[in-house]
C-alpha cells in the first residue's frame, strides 16, 4: 500500500504542484487522502473532489486498479 500511496502522492502533486498532500493507506485499495491547496478557495466541495480525482483516475481504472476507494 506505501507504494501506491506514493504512486496517489505523486499524480495529485503533478495536476496540484502547490498542494500539501497526505495519503493514509486504510486498507488493500482504500485510502484516505487530505489535500490542502489555495486553488480550492471558492470552489463547492465536489469541484474540490473532482479536482483530485481527476489526477488520480489513472489509478482506479481498469480491471483491477490499485485503487478502490478514497475518503
Amino acid at each position: 500500500p506505501e507504494d501506491v500511496a506514493e504512486r496517489i502522492r505523486q499524480a495529485i502533486a503533478q495536476a496540484l504542484p502547490e498542494a500539501a498532500i497526505e495519503v493514509r493507506p486504510q486498507g488493500p485499495g482504500h485510502f484516505e487522502i487530505a489535500v490542502t491547496d489555495a486553488i480550492f478557495a471558492g470552489k463547492p466541495r465536489v469541484r474540490q473532489q473532482q479536482l483530485v480525482y481527476g489526477a488520480i483516475a489513472h489509478l482506479m481504472a481498469g480491471a483491477n486498479p490499485p485503487v478502490h476507494a478514497v475518503d
